[in-house]
């Protein structure tokens, strides 16, 4: 498995979630992480300063930390300020991606030296070198009229919108009325693969931006690596709440008709009906894998060893020990 190339794409906890499990499967992964968050730390900073928000790409390398034995800098990376002072609320990991990218001026040499500062093997770019904007077209915000779509901005908003996401899209803040440049590295990465996962997380503000990005969107499509889905545990109020398993998948094709996946990873107690995800992972040409995946103590939260045993599976590399022994013959790290 040394030899192996995975690209993980997504942000906020459902990607921290696949960097865990996928460093157990393979060492050179690259985290591709979405920079449309315009709340908390990350907000304040994106909107004084200018910059990338920083706080989905914190919780990738707060992940490789972990992995890599730095529970010290993954600790303090995700430590946030208390008090009622300037720096409340702000995390540290924030604060030091702001300062790499205002001192390098570019941000993919600020995330690379960050990765050289805490002595991670992984690599974390942004899906774009430019912050982004979403937008959600939402319905059952009118009660005259629940049917009709408004569209709301931000990824707060839609995130935690009391109506029914129906749509989302995305737009360059710097430069209105383009679409969103994608990441040359991330582009790159995702073309020179052996294996990209997609998902969990925030569906419509995590996950699928990643397809909304045309550059990052044709990279996933022509890229000839096994690509893997990886399902959310539970429907999430406001984005996705009432969603089937199977209308994620429908959504997903929706925005990207075009990509197919190869296998889709799902926790078995979390399907109420495995025949009909099968069927909806068969129409966007791939296998659905049921495993049991969530931890048993942390509720909505994936293991990341059991799902590192499944994503084995889903290569075809069967399954082996706890922290990968077998053909890998490898710990996780």
């Amino acid at each position: 498995m040394n030899n192996v190339r995975a690209v993980a794409l997504g942000g906020g906890h459902g990607l921290h979630a696949t960097l865990s499990a996928v460093r157990r499967v393979t060492p050179d992964v690259t985290a591709v992480v979405t920079v449309a968050d315009d709340g908390g730390s990350s907000g304040r900073l994106r909107r004084e300063l200018g910059l990338l928000p920083p706080g989905d790409l914190r919780q990738a390398f707060a992940a490789f930390a972990a992995e890599d034995g730095g529970t010290l800098w993954a600790e303090v990376f995700q430590h946030r300020f208390g008090g009622d002072g300037a720096l409340a609320g702000h995390a540290v990991g924030n604060l030091l991606l702001a300062g790499l990218f205002e001192v390098l001026g570019d941000p993919v040499a600020a995330l690379d030296e960050a990765c050289r500062l805490m002595g991670v093997s992984g690599r974390v770019l942004p899906m774009s070198p430019e912050p982004l904007e979403i937008e959600g077209l939402v319905s059952g915000l009118d009660s005259e009229d629940p049917a009709a779509l408004r569209t709301i901005r931000g990824q707060v908003a839609v995130a935690t919108t009391p109506g029914q996401v129906r749509r989302v899209s995305l737009r360059s803040s710097g430069r209105p009325g383009r679409p969103p440049l994608a990441c040359d590295e991330a582009v790159e990465a995702v073309l020179n693969a052996d294996v990209v996962f997609l998902g969990p997380g925030s569906w419509f503000t995590s996950v699928l931006p990643h397809l909304l990005v045309p550059g990052l969107r044709d990279a996933l499509v022509r890229t000839t690596a096994t690509k893997v889905l990886v399902l959310n545990l539970v429907p999430q109020p406001g984005e996705t709440a009432g969603f089937s398993p199977e209308r994620h998948l429908d959504v997903l094709f929706e925005h990207a008709p075009d990509l197919r996946v190869d296998a889709v990873i799902a926790d078995r107690d979390s399907v109420p009906d495995p025949a009909n995800l099968r069927r909806a992972a068969e129409r966007l040409g791939g296998r659905a894998h049921l495993g049991a995946v969530a931890d048993p103590v942390v509720a909505g939260r994936h293991d990341p060893d059991a799902l590192a045993r499944t994503m084995r599976e889903a290569l075809g590399l069967g399954r082996d020990g706890e922290h990968g022994g077998g053909a890998e013959g490898r710990e996780g790290q």
